[in-house]
C-alpha cells in the first residue's frame, strides 16, 4: 500500500481507503471482519458518516485492538432520529449524536472531524454562525478532534470551506461523470443518462477547487468514486462504456491534491480488487483510452493528468508539468512554491525538444508541446 500526506493535516492515508456506508447491510461479525481484513491489506483510513449505532459499533469493535492505526473521518451534524438518519445543525441533536459517535469508535478522539454534508448556501449559513460551528471549534481546541474537515458534493460549497482557513481537508464526490457535469444539475439523472453536447471537459468549478485546494494544501478524501457501481456497467454508465475499479481508482487519484479514495466494500475480494491497484499495471489503471473511446465524452483538447503521453525521450513528467502549469495560470502571481516544485522536477519543460512523440500517445489530442513551451515560459 502507498501512503499519501492529506495536505497540511501531515497525516499518511493509505492511497485506497474504506467507506463504510454499507456495513450495516450485513451482519456485524462479517462487516467487523471486513474492517479487520482491509486493514491487513494497509488501509489505514475509514468514513463514519452513518448515524445508525450498527454501524458506527461495527467499526468500533473492528478497530478496537488497533485504534491509533487508524484514521477516522466522524461526522458532525450526522443524527439518527427515531430511527433514521437526519442531518441536523439542532444542538439538541448534534451534540447527543457526535458523543455517541465518540463512545462507539473508542479512543476518546476522532481523528478527523466532518463538517456533515453542506451543498446549499443555506445550510452554510445555518452551519457556518451560531452554535454549530462553535461546537466544532471547542472540540478541535480540546483534542476531540484531531482535524477539521467537510463533506459536500458541491464545489462552490467546498471552495468555500477551503477559503475559510480552518478546514483542513475535504471528503468530496469524484469521478470522471461528476467531473463533466455542473454542479448546479442533479449528478443522479446521469444515471442511463446521456450527457449535454454543450458539455466539454471537467467541470471549471470541480477543477479550480483542485486547483485551490492543491494551493491552500487541503487535502482530499473521494466519496462516490465508482458513482455507486453504475460506471462498471455499460448500460447504466453516463458514457456508454465500462471502467475497472483500477481505472477509476487511479483517475480519483490523479486529481490535484486527492489522498485517498474511499471505497464501499460488500465483501473481501471487493477489497482485495481494490487494494490490487497498488501493483497494477499501467495498462489496468488506463482510463483515458475508455473516456477517449466512449461515445459520449467531451475531454477531447485537455490534459486529464491520465499519465499516457508516457514514456518522454527527455524523461519529463509531463502529466507533473501539466498539472503545476494549470495550477499556476490560475494565480494573479506565480506562487513562489509551485516555483520550487516545478524547479525540484528532475527534468521539466525546458527539457522539451519538440518530439511530439507525447502527443501520438495522447488519446485526448492535447497539444503537449505548445504546452511544454508555454510552461518552460511560465516558470522561467
Amino acid at each position: 500500500m502507498i501512503y499519501r500526506r492529506l495536505g497540511r493535516t501531515n497525516l499518511q492515508v493509505s492511497e485506497v481507503g474504506f467507506g463504510g456506508e454499507w456495513l450495516e447491510r450485513h451482519d456485524e461479525a462479517y462487516s467487523v471482519e471486513l474492517i479487520r481484513h482491509a486493514h491487513a491489506q494497509g488501509i489505514n483510513i475509514i468514513d463514519c458518516w452513518m448515524p445508525d449505532p450498527k454501524s458506527r459499533s461495527i467499526i468500533g469493535k473492528a478497530i478496537a485492538d488497533c485504534r491509533d492505526e487508524w484514521f477516522v473521518q466522524g461526522h458532525i451534524g450526522s443524527t439518527w432520529q427515531n430511527g433514521q438518519y437526519v442531518r441536523s445543525r439542532d444542538m439538541a441533536h448534534v451534540v447527543p449524536a457526535f458523543e455517541d459517535l465518540l463512545e462507539r469508535i473508542g479512543g476518546g478522539y476522532i481523528d478527523l472531524g466532518m463538517i456533515h454534508y453542506i451543498d446549499s448556501e443555506e445550510d452554510w449559513q445555518n452551519a457556518m454562525s451560531g452554535p454549530f460551528i462553535e461546537y466544532v471549534h471547542r472540540l478541535h481546541d480540546r483534542g476531540i478532534i484531531r482535524h477539521i474537515g467537510l463533506s459536500t458534493h458541491n464545489p462552490v460549497m467546498a471552495k468555500r470551506a477551503v477559503e475559510t482557513g480552518f478546514v483542513e481537508m475535504i471528503l468530496f464526490s469524484i469521478n470522471p461523470a461528476f467531473d463533466m457535469h455542473p454542479a448546479t444539475e442533479d449528478l443522479m439523472d446521469l444515471l442511463g443518462g446521456d450527457f449535454d453536447e454543450s458539455l466539454s471537459g471537467i467541470d471549471p468549478q470541480r477543477a479550480s477547487l483542485y486547483q485551490l485546494c492543491e494551493q491552500r494544501d487541503v487535502g482530499i478524501t473521494v466519496m462516490k468514486g465508482f458513482f455507486g457501481g453504475a460506471l462498471f456497467d455499460a448500460n447504466r454508465s453516463p458514457f456508454g462504456v465500462t471502467f475497472t475499479p483500477a481505472q477509476l481508482i487511479h483517475y480519483a487519484l490523479t486529481r490535484p491534491a486527492v489522498a485517498s479514495i474511499l471505497c464501499g466494500y460488500d465483501t473481501c475480494e471487493q477489497i482485495d480488487q481494490a487494494v490490487a491497484y497498488e501493483t497494477a499495471t499501467p495498462d489496468e489503471r488506463d482510463y483515458a483510452s475508455v473516456l477517449a473511446s466512449a461515445p459520449m465524452h467531451g475531454y477531447m483538447g485537455q490534459c486529464t493528468y491520465c499519465g499516457h503521453c508516457q514514456p518522454c525521450p527527455m524523461e519529463i513528467d509531463i502529466a507533473m508539468v501539466n498539472k503545476l502549469y494549470d495550477l499556476a495560470v490560475q494565480q494573479e502571481t506565480l506562487p513562489q512554491s509551485l516555483r520550487e516544485h516545478y524547479r525540484n522536477l528532475p527534468h521539466n519543460a525546458a527539457d522539451c525538444v519538440g518530439c511530439r512523440s507525447c502527443e501520438s500517445n495522447c488519446p485526448f489530442g492535447v497539444k503537449i508541446a505548445e504546452r511544454m513551451a508555454k510552461a518552460a515560459k511560465l516558470f522561467g
